[in-house]
């Protein structure tokens, strides 16, 4: 019973996190006094603090098993999680006017960079993480903290792009997003955004130490054996 509480209150805390502040003003008024991405490096470190937390105490519930794991879901979890963890780094500070986690200045909408594999990368890195993570994960406390994730991802995506084209107006928009897409490379496929350049060495380099990082520190950080580890 003590395992299922601490998980409520984890989950319940993650949330009030991501709600509570918008709701009462607090958002405002922190970027006031510490700038827009002064706020936001305390907010991505305080998520970060709570979704360890909630990780740690969906491990420590008690286990109800919904499906057993399969070795092809280890397979999964290894070939899409570089791909969520490019998403991630490529979408976060980058021209992209678009997503919570981009920056409108440097925009360009002939070459929008990584707005042209999907405007919303960050959303797509989580919920292609939480997605994943499903599979191998079969009980029910993981179930109950990855499936809202993936939803939450999800809806996400809608929300914040009905905001942005309400904020930029339906004729702005139209023209800022004609070489984008939401779904991730439809634009590059529908022939209406080839890569400009070279991807950043700089942000490559961070996605390759990262990915190394999170294969590595798996079982110290979280608890479990890394997930990522295939059993041949």
């Amino acid at each position: 019973m003590i395992g299922w509480i601490e998980f409520a209150a984890a989950m319940g805390l993650f949330l009030i996190s991501h709600r509570l502040p918008a709701m009462l003003g607090v958002k405002g008024w922190l970027e006031s006094r510490l700038g827009r991405w002064g706020y936001t490096a305390v907010f991505s470190v305080l998520s970060l603090g709570l979704l360890w937390w909630l990780i740690l105490a969906a491990g420590r519930a008690p286990f109800v098993p919904l499906w057993d794991q399969q070795g092809w879901h280890r397979w999964a979890v290894n070939i899409v999680m570089p791909v969520a963890g490019a998403l991630a780094v490529f979408g976060v500070g980058a021209p992209n006017p678009f997503a919570f986690e981009g920056r409108a200045a440097g925009f360009d909408p002939d070459r929008p960079g990584i707005a042209g594999v999907t405007r919303q990368p960050l959303l797509w890195a989580l919920a292609l993480w939480a997605g994943v993570h499903l599979l191998p994960n079969g009980d029910l406390a993981h179930v109950l903290l990855f499936a809202p994730m993936l939803v939450f991802s999800l809806l996400g995506m809608g929300i914040v792009e009905r905001r942005r084209r309400r904020v930029m107006g339906a004729e702005t928009w139209a023209r800022m997003t004609a070489r984008t897409d939401l779904v991730p490379f439809r634009a590059l496929v529908a022939g209406r955004w080839r890569p400009a350049a070279g991807p950043s060495l700089m942000r490559l380099a961070i996605w390759a130490l990262t990915w190394a990082a999170l294969w590595y520190l798996h079982e110290p950080v979280v608890g479990e054996e890394s997930i990522s580890t295939i059993s041949l």
